[in-house]
C-alpha cells in the first residue's frame, strides 16, 4: 500500500518504504522531497501561479550548472497524465559516480508546479519508472483539486 502525502494544496502518492522530508513545508517554503532507500529522492515544490514553468526548469538547470561543471544537459517535453511537461534531463558526476537528474515543470489554473529527481545512476534507471509514478500521482491530484473549482 502506497504511502500519501496531502498537503500544500497538493497531494501524491510514494513508496511505503520511502522517506518524507517535509521539512520545507513545515517551515512556510511550499516544497516537499521523498527519499528512496538507496538515497535518490523526488521533490516538488509550488510557485505562484505568474511563475513560467520554462524559467523555473532553466533556473534549476542553472543551479545544477553551479554544483557540477560538466554537467550535460537536455531539453525537453513531456506529456504525463494529459499535461505537458517543460524541463531538462541531466547528468553528471559526483563522488566518481554518474548521475542523472530531471526537472519537470507546469502550470496549471492553481499554481506553477516544479518536480526534480535524482539518484545515481545504478538506482536512477531501477527506479525511474516510480519517480512517474509518483509525478503521475501528483499530477491526478491537481487535476481533482482543478475540478473542484
Amino acid at each position: 500500500m502506497p504511502a500519501e502525502f496531502r498537503k500544500l494544496g497538493i497531494s501524491f502518492q510514494y513508496p511505503d518504504d520511502w522517506t518524507l522530508d517535509d521539512q520545507d513545508a513545515l517551515a512556510g517554503q511550499e516544497s516537499v522531497t521523498v527519499y528512496s532507500p538507496g538515497g535518490a529522492f523526488w521533490c516538488v515544490s509550488v510557485h505562484p501561479w505568474p511563475a513560467d514553468p520554462t524559467e523555473l526548469a532553466k533556473a534549476a538547470l542553472d543551479a545544477m550548472r553551479d554544483d557540477y561543471a560538466e554537467l550535460e544537459a537536455e531539453s525537453t517535453v513531456e506529456t504525463v497524465a494529459g499535461h505537458d511537461l517543460v524541463g531538462y534531463d541531466m547528468n553528471f558526476w559526483y563522488l566518481d559516480l554518474t548521475n542523472s537528474a530531471a526537472v519537470r515543470c507546469l502550470k496549471t489554473e492553481r499554481a506553477t508546479y516544479a518536480v526534480f529527481f535524482q539518484g545515481e545512476d545504478r538506482e536512477y534507471d531501477r527506479i525511474r519508472p516510480v519517480f512517474d509514478a509518483i509525478t503521475t500521482s501528483l499530477l491526478q491530484g491537481i487535476e481533482s483539486l482543478d475540478d473542484e473549482d
